[in-house]
């Protein structure tokens, strides 16, 4: 698990991080509709799961943004190389359980390796995580039900700094599929430009992975 201290004394954003840092709801987050057309007709002619293929897009772009891969530990920021995905997974008797992936290698080696952990999972049947095992994780979920327009997430307290990214439904608008796409941050360590350019960064990636 690669990972360094930023230097907080030199830091730019020191004044921001202190203040944000301070308040009872230190989160900022929207949701905004993501144009997913080609990329549906892309994974439904390669037969390839969509919540799995979209999930490794979101890796793709949360990782490219440093300000998403920083955590907030004892105080000072953490910044990993890499972040790791933790999602939901549906069990058979309604509830739910966790699934961590990495993303670090070609789609065609993911796409089988994230169904064998799901599996594996589903056998679990558990949402116990050590705090100290999660810092290096965006928290995923999805609700395939509804297409919303605006999500309120839980949050623990004391605050954590894991971004949490959800999807809802898809659906189609003006000739084009969409689907609403939500991020939550840690507004000590992302500020709107850096939620602005991860969804740059998942436009592209939707289009190129396929």
């Amino acid at each position: 698990m690669g990972y360094q201290y930023l230097d907080m004394e030199n830091y730019k954003r020191k004044n921001h991080f202190e203040y944000f840092n301070s308040l009872a709801y230190p989160y900022v987050g929207m949701t905004v509709n993501v144009d997913i057309t080609a990329f549906l007709e892309m994974a439904k002619a390669k037969e390839l799961p969509f919540f799995l293929t979209f999930c490794y897009c979101v890796s793709k772009a949360a990782n490219g943004i440093p300000e998403l891969r920083q955590r907030i530990v004892e105080g000072k920021i953490v910044e990993y190389v890499s972040c790791r995905t933790s999602h939901t997974v549906a069990l058979e008797d309604g509830t739910y359980c966790y699934c961590n992936l990495n993303g670090n290698m070609p789609l065609e080696d993911y796409i089988p390796y994230a169904i064998r952990e799901q599996e594996a999972a589903k056998q679990r049947k558990t949402i116990e995580e050590e705090k100290g095992e999660t810092y290096d994780m965006f928290f995923i979920s999805t609700l395939p039900w509804v297409s919303y327009t605006s999500l309120i997430q839980p949050v623990p307290i004391p605050a954590d700094s894991n971004p949490r990214i959800t999807w809802g439904k898809y659906f189609e608008q003006s000739g084009r599929v969409l689907l609403p796409v939500s991020i939550l941050a840690h507004h000590a360590l992302v500020d709107g430009k850096h939620i602005a350019d991860f969804y740059r960064l998942l436009d592209g990636c939707i289009v190129s992975v396929l």
